[in-house]
């Protein structure tokens, strides 16, 4: 917005050659466009520097002999349709029952790091029979449950 200033005449305040008051504008924002030119150079400065300061420290790593690879598998639980009349379940290739699939679950998942399980089921297995398996799978610590229902091909 602009100020009034008063300015002086050259022959003093009350002449009548003095221009009285002068409306003068003054710029009392701060000019941010050379700001701009210094950020966007020092940001290129630093895209352009930073991969080169990374570096990984430097390790010989040792080799175990008779180390078991880490290899973890999928968990499969099969729900046969059988299952209505004999309650057995398949735990990978073991068969299990339901009444004791939790502890089992419990001692297969010990060494792994992911709590997950895929749940398999025959077509004319009923929904609350899945259900109930789900449930002995969660109480033996099983985090997520996944429902097969076609393994890929290929």
């Amino acid at each position: 917005m602009p100020k009034l200033h008063a300015y002086e005449s050259a022959h003093g305040s009350g002449g009548r050659r003095g221009r009285g008051r002068r409306i003068g504008s003054t710029l009392s924002e701060i000019n941010v466009v050379p700001l701009i030119d210094v950020m966007l150079v020092l940001l290129i400065i630093f895209m352009v520097t930073a991969p080169m300061m990374q570096r990984g420290l430097d390790v010989n790593i040792p080799q175990a002999r008779r180390a078991q690879p880490i290899a973890d598998e999928r968990l499969f639980v099969t729900v046969p349709l059988s299952y209505r009349s004999d309650h057995l379940v398949r735990l990978g290739d073991e068969t299990v029952r339901i009444e004791i699939l939790h502890e089992r679950i419990r001692q297969a998942l010990l060494a792994r790091t992911d709590k997950e399980v895929f749940l398999r089921g025959d077509g004319g297995v009923m929904l609350q029979e899945l259900i109930d398996v789900m449930d002995k799978l969660k109480e033996g610590g099983v985090e997520k449950v996944g429902i097969v229902a076609r393994l890929p091909e290929g």
